[in-house]
């Protein structure tokens, strides 16, 4: 797993308890110092494609640098239909001290603004499709329980 918060890296290995396959690195997702072609899949899940600030198609075609021909890189986005519970997702966030606090005039249409600057987007389907046809790699997107949107993106054979 890679992170370039320290305090989340130390929850991980924190969690990890006995599992030695996992490992927990501070590496920036958009600049990995990783070879070409080192890994089966890659996932970026639970909306980092979004809440990470990081340019999207820099991120994907990293993602995609590191995954060996044939291999997938996947990513997932929050559905629109999960709007209110993520909000208030939030808005417990919030409460608790992790983000600041929600910015209801700036906040809408997917995205949340929070005003200590942190904001989270989404992509749906339309976005991960626009995103990924100027990658130019085959990828499928798929809704997931009315909550969440997958876009597989496959490396094509050499």
């Amino acid at each position: 797993g890679l992170d370039n918060a320290p305090e989340n890296l130390e929850l991980a290995a924190s969690l990890k308890r006995d599992a030695p396959n996992c490992e927990f690195i501070g590496m920036d997702a958009t600049a990995m110092g990783f070879p070409d072609g080192v890994f089966d899949v890659v996932a970026c899940v639970q909306n980092g494609i979004c809440a990470f600030g990081a340019d999207r198609e820099l991120l994907v075609r990293e993602a995609l640098r590191v995954t060996r021909p044939g291999g997938i890189a996947i990513f997932s986005s929050y559905s629109e239909l999960v709007w209110d519970e993520r909000l208030a997702w939030f808005e417990l966030q919030a409460e608790e001290g992790l983000v600041g606090e929600i910015d209801r005039e700036r906040t809408g249409g997917g995205t949340i603004v929070c005003r200590d600057g942190f904001r989270a987007g989404s992509l749906g389907e339309n976005g991960f499709a626009e995103l990924c046809g100027r990658i130019g790699y085959p990828f499928t997107v798929t809704q997931v329980d009315d909550s969440s949107v997958f876009c597989e993106l496959t490396r094509p054979p050499l």
